[in-house]
């Protein structure tokens, strides 16, 4: 029992390691390409970067479905979203006071919050077929227009959750993304993508055979390890992200990649899981977790509307609240 918990964590751990690894390639990747192709760079940031920084939940998601794990899979959406406003954001906040933006609050946390809703009821009335996962998707794109639309006429203070996800990224990777020349061979960056996704999608294959292999060890269901240990594990990145901008004075941007990253979470990569394989939310998941990303959903908009700022014991307080969230799911 205890050489198989060892083979599991390994490939839970090599898994993480690889979809991180792999996304930041197919990111760098295919950014490049596009801008050799002639693409804008702002409609790099807002489509190929977005999805690109998600590819770790996304290709969980995916192959989780197609292995007939949809307590991983929606799992993985759902506890995502409530570990990037609890603990990714709490802890953030805690570092540096997090100032918000009114039209920004207004706007993208609105969108979140009825994203979160449109996804738990249409769990209630019918499984997430292709139907389902073209809504979401066309959501998506429809946000992404109107974020596109807006960025390239307005101020700097007022970016769309979409843009500050790519300055996040920036934060950390500085010029890692926006490629300043336009020439050069496309060959190099296109085979750095096509590695990076073949990286991802080893990834994501290792990180689901270890979640389901470690339920079954551990005698947990498949969807409580979703919801925690996939999904804070594939929200490493959006944690890296947010800790950095906060410590450097950001602190709006590591808001707006929290709220872009839901956004993609479940337009995109919720979207995209349907599209490829068809699955059901879990009914623990639509009794339960999902009401409760609905609800830490609107609690954000609700702190954050008093003095338009998160302040440091609200952080702490989003820490606790995520705290007593696995407490009470995870088995006695």
């Amino acid at each position: 029992m205890g050489g198989r918990n060892l083979e599991n964590y390994l490939l839970l751990a090599g898994g993480l390691v690889l979809l991180i690894v792999g996304g930041e390639l197919l990111v760098r990747g295919a950014a490049r390409t596009a801008t050799l192709l002639g693409m804008s760079p702002l409609l790099i940031g807002l489509t190929l970067v977005g999805f690109g920084t998600s590819t770790p939940e996304l290709v969980t998601s995916v192959e989780a479905s197609l292995r007939g794990s949809p307590g991983i899979a929606i799992g993985n959406i759902v506890g995502s979203n409530i570990a990037n406003i609890l603990l990714i954001l709490g802890v953030a906040a805690l570092l540096a006071p997090i100032a918000i933006g009114r039209q920004a609050l207004v706007r993208d946390g609105a969108i979140v919050l009825a994203s979160a809703v449109l996804f738990v009821g249409i769990g209630y009335l019918m499984p997430l077929d292709r139907l389902v996962g073209a809504l979401l998707v066309a959501s998506l794109v429809l946000y992404l227009y109107f974020a596109y639309a807006q960025e390239m006429r307005a101020l700097p203070a007022e970016h769309s959750a979409a843009y500050d996800k790519l300055e996040a990224h920036d934060e950390v990777l500085p010029g890692a993304i926006q490629a300043r020349s336009t020439s050069g061979s496309i060959w190099p960056p296109l085979v750095l993508a096509i590695a990076g996704l073949a990286v991802v999608i080893v990834g994501g294959k290792l990180l689901v055979d270890g979640a389901v292999g470690f339920a079954r060890a551990a005698g947990i269901s498949e969807t409580i390890i979703g919801l925690t240990i996939v999904a804070v594990g594939t929200s490493l990145p959006e944690l890296v992200t947010s800790v950095i901008a906060a410590l450097r004075s950001h602190s709006d941007v590591a808001l707006g990649n929290i709220l872009g990253s839901n956004l993609y979470n479940i337009l995109g990569i919720g979207g995209v899981t349907a599209l490829i394989a068809p699955t059901a939310v879990p009914p623990e998941i639509l009794g339960f977790d999902g009401l409760v990303m609905i609800v830490v959903s609107l609690a954000l908009l609700v702190i954050a509307r008093t003095g338009y700022r998160i302040s440091r014991p609200e952080g702490a307080a989003l820490v606790g609240g995520y705290a007593i969230y696995v407490y009470v799911i995870w088995p006695a």
